[in-house]
Formats: C-alpha cells, sequence, structure tokens
C-alpha cells in the first residue's frame, strides 16, 4: 500500500463539505423518524426532560427561587442514574423550538432534535479528521460509511444518549489530537472542556482518559524505541554516521514544529509527551468543572451522589438478551458477544475496509521503527538480512509530520471500547449501543484503505493509459476503451466518486431497507434477518416497534377501545397520541385481560406474553404481524369476543 500523504490542513471547502454532510443526515433523520415509534428509555428521558424543562422557566421567572436547593433537587432528581446534559437539550428544544417556535409537526421529533444534531455534527467531525489526518477522499469514504450503519442510523433518531456520546467521545479524543499535533494553549483547554461534556453525556467517557493516558505513554516509549543510537556509542558510529553511509535514501526531514524522536538515555521528554500532559492536565482539571456546572444534581452533596452514580454503573443489574439462540440473564456473559455482533450487524464491505486500513497502519507504523534497533542488535551474521528489511522498511517508513500518533489513537479507541467485553461480567443487554463509540474509528481506518486504494486505481490507469499511447496500432476491445477514457480523467474527482459509489452503495442499501426494523437487521454475513433469526440472535427490543403498527390500530380498533401494550413504556405509548400518530381514543392498558387487541413484541424471554394472549383471546393466529423480511418482530392478537 502506498504511504499516506502527511497531515493536511483544512480549509473553507472542507468546512463546506463537512457542514454539507452533516446538513443531509439530519435532513435525512427528520425525514424518517415519521414510522419509527418510541423505545422505552426515551419514554423515561421525555419525563425527566419536562421536568427540567419547568426548572429553566423557574430559572427564568425567579432564579433565586429555583436555585434552592429543595427546588433543585425536587426536578433534577428525576433520573439522575444518567447526566443531565442530553436531557437538558432535550428539554429546551421542546420549550423552545417546539412549544415557543412551533417548527415539528409531532412533538416527539422536538425531544429528539439535539440528538440527531449532534449525529449530524459526528459524522461532519469524520469528515473532516479522515481529511486532516488522510485526505478528502478518506475523509468523505469514512464519513459516508460511519453514517450508514444500520444500527447507528436508527440509534441516531432517538432521544437517548448513545449516539451523543458517540459525537462527543469523538470530539474529545479529535481535541487531544490537535492538542499533540499543534501544540498551544487552545487545544489542550478544549479538550478538558470536552471531556467535561462527555462526562456529562454518559458513563462511556470513562474510557477516554484510559485511551489518552496509553496513547502518550506509548508513543514516548515507541519515540525511545525507535530512535537513531547515540553518537557517542562506539558500536554503533556507522549507524550514527547516517543513512547516507549506508547508501540508503535518507529519512525526509521532520517539519518545524513537529515532535522530534527521543533519543535512548536524552534528558527529559518529548514534545509530544509535553503536549499530551498538558492535555491531560486539561483533562483532569477542567473535565470535572464542566461536568459539575452543568449537572445540578451533583451541587449538593457532590461526592456522596458520584459515588451512587458510579455505583449504579459500575454494578449494574442484569437485563436479559438472547445471542445464538441461548438467553441471558446473569454472568458469566459471551466473551464473543461484542465481535459476533459487529460483524453481524456492520456492513461487510465497512469492516473488510477497515481491516484492510488498520493492517496498513500497523504495517507502516511498525516495521520501519523496529527495523532500526533490530539491525544494531543482530548479529552480524543476520545482517544482511536485516539490511534488506531496512531498505524496504525506508519505503514504509511513516509521515514525519504526525507528532498525534493518529492511526495509535484510532487503534486504542477502538481497542478500549471492545477490551470491556473481554470481562465475562459485562452486560450485554443492550447489544451494539454499549461499543459504538468505537465506529467512528473503525470508519477513519476504512476511508484511510480506501483513499489508498484509490490512488492505486489511479497509477494503475495511468500506467494502462500511457501503454496505451505507446501501442496506437493495437485496436482494444470496447471494455479497453471505456477504461482508457477512464485513465484520461484519473486526476479529477471522476474515479473516486465512481468507487466511492460502488463502496457506499450496499452500506445505503443495507441501511435504508432495515428502517424502521434496525434492531432486526442483521448483514449478509449472517444471512439478513432470516439468517440471524435461524441463529438465535435478539429480534429487537426495548418495544419501539409499536410505531410501525399504528395504522393497523387505528383502522382496526373499535372506538374507545384497548391495547394492551406489553413492552412499548407507558410514556413512549402517550407519546405517540400526542404527535397524533395514534387515534386520541385508542386506550393503552397494561394487562391482556379483557383488551380488545394485545401487542406481542417477539423476544425469547417474553414468549409467556404471546400465551397469555392466546388464551385470554381464545386463539393463536395473530391478526396482524410486522416485520423485516418475513421475520415476525411485532405480532397484533385481536379478542374475537370483542
Amino acid at each position: 500500500m502506498t504511504r499516506a500523504a502527511p497531515l493536511r490542513r483544512l480549509t473553507r471547502l472542507d468546512g463546506a463539505i463537512a457542514l454539507a454532510f452533516a446538513a443531509a443526515y439530519v435532513a435525512l433523520l427528520l425525514a424518517t423518524a415519521g414510522d419509527l415509534g418510541y423505545a422505552r428509555d426515551e419514554g423515561f428521558y421525555f419525563y425527566a426532560a419536562n421536568r427540567y424543562a419547568a426548572w429553566f422557566q423557574a430559572l427564568i421567572e425567579a432564579p433565586r427561587a429555583a436555585l434552592a436547593p429543595e427546588v433543585v433537587d425536587g426536578a433534577w432528581s428525576v433520573n439522575h442514574e444518567h447526566p443531565g446534559l442530553i436531557k437538558s437539550l432535550f428539554a429546551l428544544s421542546n420549550l423552545v423550538l417546539q412549544k415557543r417556535l412551533g417548527l415539528f409537526a409531532m412533538e416527539g421529533t422536538s425531544y429528539r432534535f439535539p440528538a440527531m444534531v449532534l449525529s449530524g455534527a459526528g459524522v461532519a467531525l469524520v469528515y473532516l479528521w479522515g481529511a486532516q489526518a488522510r485526505d478528502r477522499v478518506a475523509g468523505a469514504c469514512a464519513a459516508a460509511l460511519f453514517a450508514m450503519m444500520p444500527r447507528y442510523f436508527y440509534q441516531a433518531h432517538l432521544a437517548c444518549f448513545d449516539a451523543p456520546i458517540v459525537t462527543v467521545w469523538a470530539l474529545c479524543a479529535y481535541c487531544y489530537w490537535r492538542a499533540l499535533r499543534d501544540g498551544g494553549a487552545r487545544w489542550a483547554v478544549l479538550t478538558g472542556v470536552t471531556f467535561g461534556l462527555a462526562l456529562d453525556t454518559k458513563h462511556n467517557s470513562w474510557f477516554l482518559p484510559i485511551v489518552c493516558v496509553v496513547h502518550a505513554v506509548a508513543l514516548e516509549l515507541w519515540a525511545r524505541i525507535a530512535a537513531p543510537a547515540p553518537a557517542h556509542a562506539p558500536a554503533l558510529a556507522a549507524e550514527a554516521a547516517g543513512p547516507e553511509a549506508s547508501g540508503e535514501t535518507p529519512p525526509p526531514r521532520a517539519p518545524e514544529g513537529s515532535a522530534p524522536l527521543a533519543a535512548p538515555g536524552a534528558p527529559g521528554p518529548s514534545l509530544h509527551t509535553r503536549r499530551s500532559v498538558a492535555a491531560l492536565t486539561a483533562m483532569a482539571t477542567l473535565g470535572p468543572l464542566v461536568f459539575f456546572a452543568l449537572w445540578p444534581w451533583i451541587w449538593r452533596d457532590t461526592f456522596s451522589r458520584l459515588r451512587e452514580y458510579a455505583l449504579f454503573h459500575l454494578h449494574h443489574e442484569y437485563y436479559n438478551m438472547e445471542f445464538l439462540g441461548r438467553n441471558y440473564w446473569t454472568p458469566p456473559m459471551p466473551r464473543a458477544y461484542a465481535p459476533v455482533m459487529t460483524a453481524a450487524t456492520v456492513p461487510a464491505v465497512t469492516l473488510c475496509l477497515f481491516v484492510v486500513g488498520l493492517c496498513a497502519a500497523a504495517r507502516e507504523r511498525l516495521v520501519y521503527p523496529l527495523a532500526r534497533p533490530a539491525a544494531r542488535l543482530a548479529p552480524a551474521s543476520a545482517r544482511p538480512a536485516l539490511a534488506a528489511l531496512r531498505a524496504s522498511a525506508a519505503r514504509l517508513r511513516p509521515p514525519a509530520d504526525d507528532p498525534g500518533g493518529t492511526a495509535l489513537l484510532w487503534f486504542l479507541a477502538i481497542a478500549a471500547v471492545y477490551g470491556a467485553w473481554l470481562s465475562p461480567s459485562t452486560p450485554i443487554f443492550g447489544g451494539t449501543k454499549h461499543w459504538m463509540t468505537a465506529y467512528p474509528f473503525i470508519a477513519l481506518f476504512a476511508g484511510a484503505a480506501f483513499s489508498a486504494a484509490v490512488r492505486r486505481a489511479r497509477v494503475g490507469l495511468r500506467a494502462f493509459a500511457f501503454a496505451r499511447r505507446a501501442r496506437p496500432d493495437v485496436r482494444p476491445r470496447p471494455w479497453l476503451a471505456r477504461l482508457a477514457r477512464l485513465a484520461r480523467g484519473t486526476r479529477g474527482p471522476l474515479l473516486p466518486a465512481l468507487l466511492g459509489a460502488s463502496v457506499v452503495a450496499a452500506p445505503v442499501a443495507e441501511t435504508l431497507h432495515a428502517h424502521p426494523w434496525a434492531l432486526s437487521s442483521y448483514t449478509p454475513l449472517a444471512g439478513g434477518a432470516p439468517g440471524a433469526a435461524t441463529l438465535g440472535l435478539n429480534r429487537t427490543f426495548w418495544g419501539y416497534t409499536t410505531g410501525a403498527v399504528v395504522a393497523y390500530l387505528n383502522e382496526h380498533v373499535p372506538p374507545r377501545g384497548t391495547v394492551y401494550i406489553h413492552d412499548t413504556a407507558g410514556p413512549a405509548w402517550d407519546m405517540l397520541l400526542r404527535d397524533g400518530r395514534l387515534r386520541k381514543d385508542i386506550r393503552g392498558v397494561g394487562s391482556v385481560a379483557g383488551a380488545d387487541f394485545a401487542l406481542y413484541h417477539h423476544e425469547k424471554h417474553m414468549l409467556g406474553q404471546a400465551y397469555q394472549a392466546w388464551v385470554a383471546f381464545g386463539t393463536t393466529s395473530p391478526a396482524h404481524i410486522g416485520g423485516l423480511d418475513g421475520v415476525p418482530v411485532i405480532l397484533v392478537y385481536r379478542n374475537p369476543a370483542r
């Protein structure tokens, strides 16, 4: 694979492209939200957001009274097992954009809108990072592949924290990367501030310091391992004379401002270590301050409430999840869950490009640095072979202007998230949403691999065009003639656009086809939804698929009829009524006995609910079935006696 281009500066065009990605993604989310039901957790966050909104109004009208401890606790004690930032955005969006400005046709969309905007910002961030670390082709491909992951696309709609933490998590990592690359106080401060925002978004943020500390230590150790030998060592004098003495091509000189490598025994840390210490210090100081300022629940009894919050998630209760035909309730949980579910739900082309990009980065970042110390320490008999290795490795030496350790940071961001699943005590009840913070970095590796493929294709097409000019007397076949015409346009955007369309087509088709059944969606590697059902992978959870059967209920439920709502949360059902998606006279009830209709959201541990409907209604045949590709996901039973 050809070596990655040096880090580039962003331009106004890059900003415009990023803004276009964000706007297009938010528009797509808004356009597809109307047929997506509300997840169980959303119902709880609607209620919490309404309590917060009332406090915000009181803060404007009577600040002194609103800041009284009992008033703060009365509002912010609701759902205090999760931080308040994103729920505050839900509250302000509903309060301002809906109740005052009336921007949305459905009230539920006003709660969802902040998460949609943050999701669009995440897609834009992936583009900017990929374009800056590699090139625009890499950034555009990474952004498109990230946006078109079916499970992420579903989560990006919801008034939940899972998509927002993906964006804020990646933003903090990006600011840390810029702090190492550019230096100065601005990016270090932004690293601390964004870490505080991540802390106030979700507990996934606890992994960020681990990633940054390991990255800083690894860069310092790697700089010392791969550095040239000190000139005063007699045994290494020939090495210290430089590669010119041995006939090698000298390495490119690092540009001004990049991080110098620290030689073994050199006094003091290297430049990138000092920059990383500044960023980490900002995370340790500014992060907690931002976290504290934005979550009123911890303004009083701070340490005891933080302890309660931490213990809630460190000792989270176990819910069920089906995996390969078995229902898991308690540990030990399957260690293979995260990798298998990733392979089964992320489009195959994205995963293939990710693996290629990761392997290429490892080859470029490991072969050359290790070849130099290996050649110095090897016995004389092995030096000819190592000399050949060094000669080939010299062509793969990484860019000298990458003090941010880009590929290493991307890899650690993935490894830290998936590392939690090596423990058999990690709960699996939330499915793929628990490791989605790794998806931007998977997409960035995939984008880098695609960019390298485009460069190789351009070289090949130019060689083909040169060969055609050398033999003008040979009449090519029609497909070769078309290839020759394509070769003449390889310098422009035509080739990346054609190759990009071929790469992104499958993820786009999979994502849009799965909507609004994304939690039932599986890739062709798992045999799609039918293959996953055969394998015993979970079909759905959260009770959100009620939104897919509202048309049937509106048509068939009698006036003032009742529906047993099963796994749909009460506040989520109420939001369907407030939106006008369900008839106002249809009543949701919590018992199947005496109901006119009964919903059944298919989960392995809920088969007894279907049996209750059979007994109560005297039939085993559903009146209506909703699902994906012939796989039943939600069933509607009708009481013939009613």
